[in-house]
């Protein structure tokens, strides 16, 4: 059986925010405009990001939780729920902040989906596996062994543990990101990708900045990371929610580790420049939190179903640069 997306409307929260306007793109490039979008969308520019996309209604993610308590049968023909809201600022300070914001709103909304029947996928983050000492392996059953390194992943940890202990892991769906690039991040402050900020300090100063490597077997800019297109991650979330028998956590990336002087090479190619890439010391206070590898392994996703090829990282970054990031179009335009 299906989980036909179709049926019903869908909830995407955080759908102003990065993720969350690619999905809805997507969602309105399969045909599906009966969508109620919520955010946070406070003062900075995200709202842009909803203006080229089609959906029923928005709402306040506060507003909206205040509502869903208050006549849970406003929101009776709800059938799919995308949970990506969530503060992502892996440098966010404020733990209680996180705890309320990341945690038990989503505790709130999964409980009521499941009590509904309603399709509940959401976002996790590969944060939650720490250094990966203890591997990023989206099959391991134990997950409290898992050491996450700041704040904002272990408020992703504590729900996935949360999910686990009451049984719901296999009626839902935890998305993993790794790290995801493209379209629509412009709003993210110090959180963007660095393709996003890499190509602003190419732009204005011709050249790029790269932490030098503190351990001796990375050389400088080959630490390496799964970087992963948004057009890429968006459609996985889609086929997962899609497909019934895929329940649990699913690492979301490439699948395949790629240097950071690739990204740049990438960069530099799009714009038909000459590499131009200066190496500089880590920050003492990153020195601790820095991760040299990260790598997803999509297997789980290939079992149940999934068979789309994956962009490649110099398709991508060029379809980025040119199309977007040179252009200033967002997805949907």
């Amino acid at each position: 059986m299906h989980h036909d997306l179709g049926k019903g409307k869908i909830l995407v929260t955080g759908g102003a925010g990065f993720i969350g306007s690619a999905l809805i793109n997507h969602l309105n490039r399969l045909g599906h405009e009966n969508i109620l979008v919520t955010d946070f969308l406070g003062t900075d520019d995200k709202f842009r990001n909803l203006v080229p996309l089609r959906y029923a209604d928005y709402m306040e993610g506060d507003d909206f939780l205040a509502r869903l308590e208050a006549k849970p049968a406003d929101f009776e023909d709800i059938r799919t729920v995308f949970h990506l809201g969530a503060c992502s600022a892996t440098t966010e300070k404020n733990a209680r902040y996180l705890v309320h914001n990341n945690y038990e709103y989503t505790k709130r909304l999964a409980e009521w989906s499941i009590q509904r029947g309603a399709r509940f996928v959401y976002a996790s983050s590969a944060a939650t596996y720490g250094d990966g000492a203890n591997g990023m392996d989206d099959k391991l059953n134990e997950l409290h062994r898992l050491r996450p390194l700041n704040m904002y992943g272990y408020s992703k940890h504590l729900f996935d543990l949360h999910a686990q202990r009451h049984g719901y892991l296999d009626k839902i769906v935890g998305l993993k990101f790794f790290n995801v690039y493209g379209p629509n991040e412009d709003h993210k402050g110090g959180m963007v990708s660095m393709v996003y900020r890499a190509f602003h300090q190419i732009r204005s100063e011709g050249k790029v900045k790269l932490f030098k490597s503190d351990r001796p077997e990375y050389r400088d800019g080959e630490q390496m990371r799964d970087f992963v297109y948004v057009k890429d991650a968006v459609a996985m979330a889609v086929f997962l929610a899609e497909n019934p028998k895929a329940g649990g956590l699913y690492n979301v990336g490439s699948g395949k580790a790629r240097t950071w002087l690739d990204l740049m090479r990438a960069i530099f190619k799009a714009l038909e420049m000459r590499e131009n890439i200066e190496f500089i010391e880590m920050p003492a206070e990153l020195k601790a939190k820095y991760q040299y590898f990260t790598e997803a392994d999509i297997s789980k996703i290939r079992e149940v179903g999934y068979d789309r090829p994956q962009w490649s990282l110099e398709d991508a970054v060029a379809d980025y640069v040119r199309n977007h990031l040179v252009t200033g179009k967002r997805l949907g335009d």
